[in-house]
């Protein structure tokens, strides 16, 4: 097996070529990224590993903090919002990261083959979100996987077992336990994950916790505990941060309709539209998103949690 140092070289290498603007590869389910900024950002993740290959990220899911960097791969297992910035990055040494989504459709074959690690008992339950060392097996598999790119008639019979590869050195590791909730139809983290669905696409509605207790198959109170153990957030502060998230990327594109963001995201009150905003996001609307239309590059590159 190669040294891991030899492996991070290459995965730079081939990031650096085939990154582009929208994360997307012809490869379905691989994202790659390059960042050049340290400036915060605010984004909703989705089930995703994350493999850094230079520089590193700081993140925030409610009060809680992870820090990953070179070698190091970030595990997500449902949709959050979260708060970041890349560590040191800048034009000539960005940030450069690998994604690949953790479908549950390919997950769900592999554990029937896959030993339960005592090391995963730990992390089976919650938090939806770690860090960990990237082990020389999956960087390797990872270099396989970013070699297709230059090999699409090949790609579209490697890629699969490649995914399914990487994800066995995800299952049979510390974390494996995170991964088998997703591909488990009945873990508590698929039942959480029906009432995270249900409000990242009804932000704007009113949200009633029995509601979405029921969807989750659990009592108020025992969906209350596992909603903030897997999001460290209460549902009123998760639906809160999707609405102000959604807003602000709402008042980048429409410009000085503030009081009309603030309605369509849920809000029947300006002044506090205002006033959440503004704790979120230290500046009010308008003068919030006003900044970043100005600072916005056009080769901006949309970047991994």
């Amino acid at each position: 097996m190669r040294a891991i140092d030899d492996l991070l070289t290459e995965i730079r290498g081939l990031v650096t070529v085939h990154a582009r603007h929208d994360l997307r590869t012809p490869i379905d389910g691989l994202l790659l990224s390059r960042v050049e900024t340290s400036a915060p950002d605010y984004s909703l993740t989705e089930p995703l590993l994350v493999v850094m290959a230079q520089g590193g990220k700081r993140l925030f899911l409610g009060d809680r903090l992870f820090e990953y960097r070179a070698g190091q791969c970030l595990v997500v297992t449902a949709d959050l919002p979260v708060t970041g910035h890349f560590l040191d990055a800048g034009p000539r040494t960005p940030s450069l990261g690998v994604g690949l989504r953790l479908r549950p459709s390919v997950i769900a074959p592999l554990l029937l083959e896959a030993p339960v690690d005592p090391r995963s008992r730990a992390t089976a339950g919650p938090p939806a979100l770690a860090t960990v060392d990237a082990s020389p097996e999956l960087l390797d598999a990872t270099v396989r996987m970013l070699r297709l790119l230059d090999h699409p008639a090949d790609a579209q019979v490697l890629a699969p077992l490649i995914e399914r590869e990487i994800l066995w050195r995800l299952l049979t590791g510390p974390h494996g336990g995170m991964i088998r909730q997703i591909g488990l139809a009945d873990s508590g983290l698929s039942h959480v994950s029906r009432a995270i669905r249900w409000i990242r696409d009804n932000y704007a509605e009113p949200m009633r916790i029995a509601d979405l207790a029921r969807l989750a198959g659990m009592s108020p109170s025992a969906f209350h505990r596992h909603f903030r153990a897997v999001t460290a957030m209460s549902p009123l502060q998760f639906q809160k941060r999707i609405r102000l998230q959604e807003a602000r990327s709402l008042l980048v594109a429409r410009a000085g309709d503030v009081a009309g963001v603030g309605h369509l995201v849920g809000y029947d009150s300006p002044p506090q539209f205002t006033r959440e905003y503004r704790r979120l996001f230290g500046a009010p609307p308008g003068q919030d998103a006003a900044r970043l239309r100005a600072a916005a590059a056009p080769g901006d590159l949309r970047h991994l949690p």
